[in-house]
């Protein structure tokens, strides 16, 4: 089985704009003086026990304490049958136990055992580019935003994507933004990073696969300031577990149930104004 790939990543000129500055530091501050907050990255894992150290190491602790972010990994073993809970353990995860299998019950129990102030997801398959979390985080805060999603439909991505399957992720999402009215590419991707506040104000309901775009949508139908940006994605290392057809239509239908369900405005503070801030437009590109 191979390992992830580990090289840094710099997306475009925007990360090279963001990497050499520590965004300003909000909470609480050490003995010595400098403010910290907290991040926390949720990773669900099923059966990931040969992935996790590369998956592990990806993450760049230096940067992010050298940016002022105090890290916990937070790894939801959903009901692993190879010893994932005991290797993540071993590696410094803190482990959150989720028996009842599928991807929207392992964040459900992954987002209420985290403590950071920041959330931040990926999947435990060497996909999702960890060490970009530096210039992700950056981006957060230079934008004021308080839910981020990536993007991993790009053309610099189709080697790492089956044509299926990235046929699939341009569908769902184009039926995902003719309802919804926003204008998030890849409704499907998993990498998130946001403000934990706003996930206890969101009403997610989805315990499979559809968990993904769900919370993208309830996050951006709340007024929550959002922002997407582009991630390089990487070959998943190790067994699929996607079901290309029984959870692309579970999605599809998801989608459609979603959208007439009685949506309740935020009304707690900080109120948020629905905002989309393009990359494109950001970086001045086509």
């Amino acid at each position: 089985m191979g390992g992830c790939r580990l090289s840094a990543y710099a997306f475009s000129a925007y990360a090279d704009r963001l990497r050499d500055r520590a965004a300003p530091c909000l909470f609480h501050r050490t003995s010595r003086g400098i403010l910290v907050r907290k991040l926390s990255i949720v990773i669900p894992a099923l059966n990931e026990a040969d992935n996790l150290a590369p998956v592990m190491s990806a993450i760049p602790a230096t940067a992010l304490k050298e940016a002022g972010w105090e890290t916990e990994v937070v790894v939801v073993d959903n009901g692993s049958t190879d010893g994932t809970g005991d290797v993540a353990r071993a590696l410094g995860a803190r482990v959150v136990e989720q028996s009842a299998r599928g991807y929207g019950n392992a964040y459900h129990a992954g987002f209420s055992a985290a403590t950071g102030d920041v959330i931040a997801t990926g999947d435990a398959d060497c996909t999702y580019p960890f060490d970009a979390l530096p210039e992700l985080l950056g981006a957060l805060e230079d934008h004021r935003v308080e839910f981020m999603t990536t993007n991993r439909l790009g053309k610099v991505n189709r080697a790492a994507m089956k044509p299926s399957h990235s046929l699939a992720n341009h569908f769902l999402s184009a039926v995902s933004r003719a309802l919804f009215r926003n204008a998030v590419q890849d409704s499907q991707s998993g990498m998130w990073v946001f403000r934990r506040y706003v996930w206890h104000r969101l009403d997610v309901r989805s315990t499979g696969m559809a968990f993904s775009q769900e919370i993208k949508n309830a996050a951006t139908l709340a007024g929550y300031r959002y922002l997407e940006v582009p991630i390089e994605y990487r070959p998943r290392q190790g067994e699929v577990k996607l079901n290309a057809l029984p959870d692309g239509m579970a999605n599809l239908r998801q989608l459609f149930e979603h959208r007439f369900r009685r949506i309740v405005p935020v009304t707690a503070e900080p109120t948020a104004r629905f905002e989309l801030l393009e990359p494109a437009e950001e970086l001045g590109t086509a």
